[in-house]
């Protein structure tokens, strides 16, 4: 993949973060790339995700976690700028 292309991606996966919940860590900034993929996949195929759900019970409870800190730090983020 083209250097170029994938810092691009990164600073957009950046600024998305930053937007969402008011920061870009490295840590928030996977979360929220997790957090965006799985809502994606879960509304595009969800067969897929509850066949993942089903698959895999403890990765499926990690992942409520990262949606749930995720809502959390956007409503605080969100609350902060009113």
């Amino acid at each position: 993949m083209n250097k170029a292309f994938v810092q691009q991606f990164e600073a957009l996966m950046n600024k998305y973060s930053e937007l969402l919940v008011g920061e870009a860590g490295e840590e928030v900034k996977e979360k929220v790339t997790m957090w965006a993929l799985y809502s994606h996949i879960a509304k595009s195929m969800p067969a897929l995700a509850k066949h993942w759900n089903e698959m895999y019970p403890d990765a499926k409870a990690e992942m409520k976690q990262v949606i749930e800190e995720i809502k959390e730090l956007n409503e605080a983020h969100r609350a902060g700028n009113k």
